[in-house]
């Protein structure tokens, strides 16, 4: 199976080591980061640093004049990756013999929520989340189409995948998190992540929802969820919550607005792109989940995309429904966490790989080479020799 290790560009800028030792592991090709939303990240192994933070989304690579103009519009990043951090990664890790593609972040970007409030989801108590560009909207989808076709196609790059390309609910590894305390689960996640913007409740009417009603719905559906009661059996008790015909129409709503979206931003991916260049999306089999996976219908995501990178982190399962409308020249990438200090086990990895392509897998998804301690790196060259 071919493997592919995520890598970031400050992972390799100015370590001269750095491409070498990714190629080492025994992966054939390096999936890197583009464009990334704000984080903090250790480099284990750098001659020059051990913590990078990346202060805000940002490109990699410098802006094309398609931006000049606009309000909505990316960012460069700023020390951690200036200038074509991405370029001269790339070459450095195609030098080293490894096949490169990108890694490109979406609807993710707290910066975007921040400069420009009106684009974020807003949830049913009015709350807004900076973090989630609303896709609904008519200039946001613009911006991420434009943004995907841009990213995407790096020069030398072979293909890219595609993250976050659909809604993002209230989960989110922000700074100092404290989110956990009521377990809303996968139902109250849900209601959690309904959008209440203008266009979101403009396109509730169009499926026959008036939004006052169904935001006063939503936040008495939630209500036992706080005082630490309820069930959670997934979209069944959405629909135990909501009513089945309000909580498909919301479905309906918010599904559209994932799978046109979707589908324009590969279009555009492919309209930029050389031939044979591969676009795959990072997803999710279940169309109401929110997230870096996105929720995709899985038959009809394979009939736009070239395949789709399936998180694994917690089992294979989601392999399954991927699978069975795979075609002979789909990829479906298992997608396994090896840095074991953040949940990963790579000391398992052959044995899960091993399952992974029983249940249909054809490659293999390293999260993450620049994370990992010496260790899980010696554990992974050892899998997969």
């Amino acid at each position: 199976m071919k493997a592919s290790a995520f890598v970031y560009p400050w992972d390799v800028t100015g370590d001269p080591e750095a491409a070498d030792r990714v190629a080492a592991l025994g992966v054939r090709q390096a999936t890197l980061a583009a464009a990334y939303h704000s984080t903090r990240a250790l480099t284990p192994r750098h001659p020059r640093h051990r913590v990078v933070t990346a202060e805000h989304a940002a490109v990699y690579y410098p802006l094309d004049d398609r931006w000049t103009g606009r309000e909505l519009r990316p960012h460069p990043a700023g020390d951690w990756a200036p200038g074509d951090a991405y370029g001269e990664a790339a070459e450095a890790l195609r030098g080293a013999g490894l096949d490169v593609h990108t890694w490109v972040i979406l609807a993710h970007s707290s910066r975007l929520g921040a400069e420009h409030p009106d684009t974020s989801v807003v949830n049913a108590y009015g709350d807004r989340y900076p973090w989630a560009p609303c896709i609904a909207q008519p200039a946001t989808r613009a911006y991420l189409t434009d943004l995907a076709a841009e990213a995407a196609v790096r020069p030398g790059a072979a293909g890219t995948e595609l993250e976050s390309l659909g809604w993002y609910g209230l989960q989110h590894l922000h700074a100092h998190d404290k989110t956990g305390g009521v377990r809303l689960g996968d139902a109250g996640q849900y209601l959690m992540a309904l959008c209440f913007c203008p266009a979101c409740r403009a396109g509730y009417g169009t499926e026959g929802l008036d939004a006052d009603r169904l935001a006063a719905a939503v936040r008495e559906a939630l209500e036992p969820l706080w005082r630490g009661a309820g069930d959670d059996a997934g979209w069944p008790t959405v629909q135990k919550l909501l009513g089945e015909p309000v909580a498909a129409a919301t479905r309906a709503w918010r599904d559209g607005q994932a799978r046109t979206l979707q589908e324009a931003a590969v279009a555009a991916v492919r309209a930029a792109a050389p031939a044979g260049f591969q676009v795959l999306l990072h997803a999710d089999p279940v169309t109401y989940h929110c997230g870096a996976n996105a929720g995709v219908d899985p038959a009809r995501i394979l009939s736009v995309a070239d395949g789709v990178v399936v998180p694994c982190a917690g089992g294979t399962g989601l392999l399954t429904p991927f699978a069975e409308h795979a075609r002979d020249d789909t990829v479906l990438a298992a997608n396994f966490t090896v840095v074991s200090g953040m949940g990963g086990s790579p000391g398992t990895l052959a044995a899960d790989a091993a399952r992974a392509r029983e249940l249909g897998a054809t490659e293999l998804r390293l999260y993450h080479a620049g994370l990992a301690s010496d260790g899980d790196l010696a554990a992974v060259r050892e899998a997969l020799r």
